[in-house]
């Protein structure tokens, strides 16, 4: 599995498309470059997979049992608006325009790069999202990451 990171505010150009930037390009696996998945995320924003984390991503969504109406209810928000995009010439993306209006995606966005995948925010919901961090963030730190056993060889 890739692990991504970085934060960048970029621009779209008058036709949507999005120049990725050389901080992020440069981790991306030879294998998977310029070749992504692009679909709809939880808080209303994009996210951007390479193609080989999207068929890892595809692999664990088909094991969902789809005679549980809640499984096929998922699996068919999760997937609606997803399309495949290829870096141009200019290592540019086009994101589709769907997708930008499900995101209230205009201008200015931010690509908020971690684990195995690329966010796609509007700056504005971005920020907001931001700053509205926990008061206590030592305690939402404790109860989500509190349990977990950290094991030397998972290096």
């Amino acid at each position: 599995m890739i692990s991504l990171l970085g934060e960048h505010y970029c621009k779209l150009d008058s036709k949507g498309r999005v120049i990725l930037p050389v901080a992020i390009k440069k981790q991306i696996p030879t294998k998977d470059e310029g070749i992504f998945v692009i679909n709809r995320g939880f808080e209303k924003c994009l996210v951007l997979y390479t193609k080989s984390e999207w068929s890892k991503k595809t692999k664990e969504i088909n094991k969902l049992n789809a005679y549980v109406a809640k499984n096929r209810k998922f699996i068919r928000y999760f997937y609606r608006g997803a399309t495949e995009l290829k870096l141009d010439a200019s290592n540019r993306l086009l994101i589709p325009k769907m997708l930008k209006g499900y995101a209230f995606i205009e201008k200015e966005i931010v690509l908020f790069a971690h684990s195995n995948k690329i966010e796609i925010w509007d700056v504005a919901s971005y920020e907001s999202l931001i700053d509205d961090e926990p008061k206590d963030f030592e305690d939402l730190a404790e109860n989500v990451m509190g349990n977990i056993n950290i094991d030397d060889d998972d290096e």
